[in-house]
């Protein structure tokens, strides 16, 4: 066992124990509050003409709108992107939910009516968010990190050589887009691998120059700090890892 392995295993089975009891709380809080506004919304159904089946399935003409929308939303962000239509569609939802569940309530001069037909909905609409960005969280781990690949470095020979056409060395290739990195991406790459490469932590400035220098790419501490700021902006769950102390 490594002098680490004591230090680090700990922390980070707390977190995950952590982790785990949250989205297991979320997911019981959601089931309950989509529960409660699919109730409220099965009675307003029954109300106005539909019965049995129907009046059970209408409410999920409103309240899927908000699932729907935030996996949409959930599928976006893993990309990187805005969905605007995804937004649309949760909003939509959420609004409609809530409207309805509080017109159900029809006229009451007790505010707090109002108050109980609209916690359901909203209620519904944040903590399905909160799961979807554990979750969201939990694929950005899985996915893969582009990482540098070994950079052939050329030597100069002392014997007198016939001269020949000069060669012209390949750009370093973005292994999911087949594009050619730019030397941003080439730095982004490298900051991103430090947080495996040092067990799950937060690379300090000298471990990122460090790396940096060794693949022959810009190192000067702003370009670190900046780089690792791009890195934590893509995939915030970074943020929360511990930091690693700078040998």
């Amino acid at each position: 066992m490594t002098p680490t392995d004591g230090v680090i295993r700990p922390r980070w089975d707390a977190q995950v124990g952590l982790a785990i009891g949250a989205a297991v709380l979320t997911t019981a809080l959601t089931a309950v509050s989509f529960w409660l506004s699919f109730e409220a919304l099965h009675d307003l159904a029954g109300a106005h003409r539909l019965n049995g089946e129907r009046a059970w399935a209408w409410p999920a003409c409103v309240d899927t709108f908000i699932a729907i929308g935030e996996l949409l939303i959930l599928r976006a962000s893993l990309a990187h992107r805005v969905d605007r239509w995804a937004i649309a569609l949760t909003a939509a939802g959420s609004i409609g939910s809530i409207a309805l569940n509080v017109a159900g309530v029809g006229v009451s001069d007790d505010p707090l009516d109002y108050v109980t037909a609209a916690v359901p909905p909203v209620a519904a609409l944040f903590a399905f968010g909160v799961l979807m960005r554990q979750i969201h969280e939990a694929l950005a781990r899985r996915q893969p990190v582009v990482t540098m690949p070994v950079m052939v470095q050329e030597t100069v020979s002392t014997v007198p050589e016939e001269p020949e056409a000069e060669q012209v060395s390949e750009p370093v290739q973005d292994p999911e887009t087949d594009e050619p990195l730019t030397q941003r991406k080439q730095i982004d790459a490298v900051v991103r691998g430090l947080y495996d490469a040092l067990g799950q932590r937060r690379p300090a400035t000298r471990h990122m120059r460090d790396a940096l220098r060794d693949a022959g790419l810009p190192f000067s501490d702003g370009t670190c700090r900046e780089s690792r700021k791009r890195v934590e902006l893509a995939e915030p769950h970074l943020r929360d890892l511990p930091d690693a102390l700078a040998a």
